[in-house]
């Protein structure tokens, strides 16, 4: 019998509201995500906060590198408008967890490399999960980074992240491949109990089933949902 994969809200609901803000990952959890994901960057004063690339010139109103800026610095730009949304401040690492531990959903961190401060990423959010009671998946496109936090918390499952080529095996301090669809298209005979990322067509959500996709990352949550309702009988929901 086909089981459908977790659904995880790639950096919140981010098809409807400004990737990596509070309004985003609430809106994922109303619409009855399994898990949300968020990638993590430290601040130059040793924040961790939820921004995915390695400038804020993109996703805010202002500029700079994330880890050149304090957190003070940060949130005097605005992070919502961008995207039509509502003026936001930057989401911390500590927000979210928050929010994560009173909804009972999964989240799924990413920490991003290279970056100036290397381990210390890994370190924090080690230290982060370990404070807070939350059902937590690390991950990374960095082998060493996944190693590092396997490491420190190795009761927290790990996903190594790959979008250039599928490995033949995986590394023993990784208990998840993470593949992107595109490479779950090209290699038809795997899939099963990956995390699949980033996928929001009709066609690679059926293959996630077919493939048995253990958790299906998606920017538009109840969009995928309702796919997967007119795909599937009511006893595989």
């Amino acid at each position: 019998m086909l089981v459908p994969p977790e659904l995880v809200a790639h950096r919140g609901a981010s098809h409807a509201r400004p990737e990596h803000t509070l309004a985003a990952y609430e809106l994922a959890i109303a619409e009855g995500a399994d898990g949300v994901e968020c990638d993590v960057r430290l601040t130059r004063d040793g924040h961790l906060v939820c921004v995915h690339d390695r400038s804020i010139d993109r996703t805010s109103g202002g500029s700079g590198v994330v880890s050149a800026l304090t957190l003070a610095e940060l949130r005097r730009h605005d992070f919502g408008s961008w995207h039509g949304g509502e003026p936001a401040s930057v989401l911390t690492f500590d927000e979210l967890l928050g929010l994560v531990a009173d909804s009972g959903v999964r989240l799924f961190v990413e920490t991003k490399h290279p970056v100036r401060y290397g381990g210390a990423v890994e370190r924090r959010v080690a230290a982060a999960l370990a404070a807070h009671p939350v059902d937590a998946v690390m991950m990374s496109f960095s082998a060493a980074a996944v190693r590092r936090f396997k490491a420190l918390a190795p009761a927290t499952p790990t996903v190594l992240l790959f979008g250039r080529a599928w490995p033949e095996r995986l590394p023993p301090f990784a208990d998840f491949a993470g593949p992107g669809v595109h490479l779950l298209r090209k290699h038809p005979a795997r899939g099963a109990g990956t995390y699949c990322w980033t996928v929001d067509e009709a066609d690679d959500i059926a293959l996630c089933v077919e493939r048995g996709v253990r958790f299906l990352a998606t920017n538009n949550p109840a969009q995928t949902r309702g796919v997967l309702a007119d795909s599937l009988t009511p006893d595989q929901l």
